[in-house]
């Protein structure tokens, strides 16, 4: 199924990932998702058809709503259906039509764009509060910007509330 989804799907081959089935309960698969959130490969998954649109929703809300995606369902079947569309428009139709729900389902969402990988604005957060106990603001900057992809500037300004703190952890920030 996943060689047949993702000839279908159009998106780029050349490079791809197979998550397989992302976890049932949201918070993990949140998780699960902003750990892919960055991935520039083409991500292949199975999904159960009772959680499609939580799913799609979830992906959406992670990875973005404008990300390009394809719900194959029921490959090599008499009934196979494909949508394509932004995660954000496949949420919608999965929530609006019932066959959206039927079958076995794989979905192969594009990877992130080269260079707007955007930040990890939770690992900036811990990092800057982690650093802040041993070391100048400039310096946390440096370090954090450059594990997080934040820019140095950004770092700057939340190093320099934590110091004035006395900030113990992301919470604090």
């Amino acid at each position: 199924m996943i060689t047949a989804a993702l000839a279908i799907a159009g998106l780029p081959t050349d490079r791809f990932c197979f998550e397989g089935f992302l976890p049932a309960r949201e918070r993990e698969r949140r998780a699960a998702l902003g750990a892919l959130a960055r991935e520039p490969r083409t991500l292949v998954f199975f999904e159960a058809p009772h959680r499609i649109a939580a799913t799609l929703e979830d992906m959406a809300a992670v990875l973005g709503p404008e990300r390009e995606a394809v719900v194959a369902r029921e490959l090599t079947k008499t009934h196979e259906t494909i949508y394509r569309g932004s995660l954000r428009e496949l949420a919608a139709r999965a929530a609006a039509e019932a066959n959206f729900t039927r079958g076995e389902i794989t979905l192969v969402v594009h990877g992130a764009p080269a260079g707007a990988a955007g930040v990890d604005e939770q690992l900036l957060h811990r990092a800057i509060g982690l650093l802040s106990k041993e070391l100048p603001p400039a310096r946390v900057a440096a370090i954090a910007a450059q594990l997080t992809g934040a820019t140095r500037r950004a770092a700057y300004a939340l190093a320099t509330r934590a110091a004035a703190s006395g900030a113990d952890g992301p919470a604090d920030i």
